[in-house]
């Protein structure tokens, strides 16, 4: 895959192990003739690792042989995080360091989830786009506040703290960006 065609959750082969692409920044030079420099950081599949790579555009990375299925999380137990595999119904846990920060989006139950798979091993997931929450921890919404009034500070049921609009209540169901962690909108009121 060449490195003008990386994009965020996309999986390369760095000395034969698999990474998933984090974040992609795009250099342009001023001077003319100068190549497009990209910076991309990248985290190790297997050993959780960082690194960062700087290469042209035309710079070519080879894809792992991995396989991508939709997996379902069950639940948490002790320091792994259980999803199944939707096609076979098996169950493979996942560490608490793999997982990371997106712990936070996780719910019971959660679909559309794709589990990478390396080996018969779940080595990672990737989120769907965005995930429905209800706000476990909110202050009193405020009377006579509209849609574009400032925000204040929510937890949700996991865990994650998020600016909301200051109308919402404690128990709404809220539609998060897990690309960015922003609120996206109301859905409605408890589950």
């Amino acid at each position: 895959m060449l490195v003008k065609q990386f994009k965020s959750g996309g999986v390369i082969s760095i000395n034969g192990a698999p990474h998933v692409i984090e974040n992609v920044e795009k250099h342009t030079p001023s001077a003319r003739g100068a190549a497009t420099i990209y910076k991309v950081r990248c985290r190790n599949l297997i050993t959780q690792s960082k690194t960062d790579l700087t290469g042209k555009g035309e710079d070519n990375y080879g894809e792992p042989d991995f396989r991508q299925c939709e997996v379902q999380f069950l639940y948490k137990e002790g320091r792994d995080y259980v999803f199944m595999d939707l096609n076979n119904y098996e169950q493979m846990p996942l560490a608490e360091e793999i997982v990371g920060d997106d712990k936070y989006y996780l719910v019971e139950n959660l679909e559309g989830v794709s589990g990478m798979i390396l080996e018969e091993r779940l080595v990672g997931i990737r989120l769907p786009d965005a995930v429905e929450q209800r706000l476990a921890e909110c202050d009193p919404a405020i009377k006579g506040q509209s849609a574009t009034a400032r925000g204040k500070t929510a937890k949700t049921e996991t865990g994650l703290s998020i600016q909301v609009p200051e109308y919402m209540e404690q128990d709404d169901c809220i539609r998060i960006d897990t690309r960015t962690g922003k609120f996206l909108g109301r859905v409605g009121t408890s589950f």
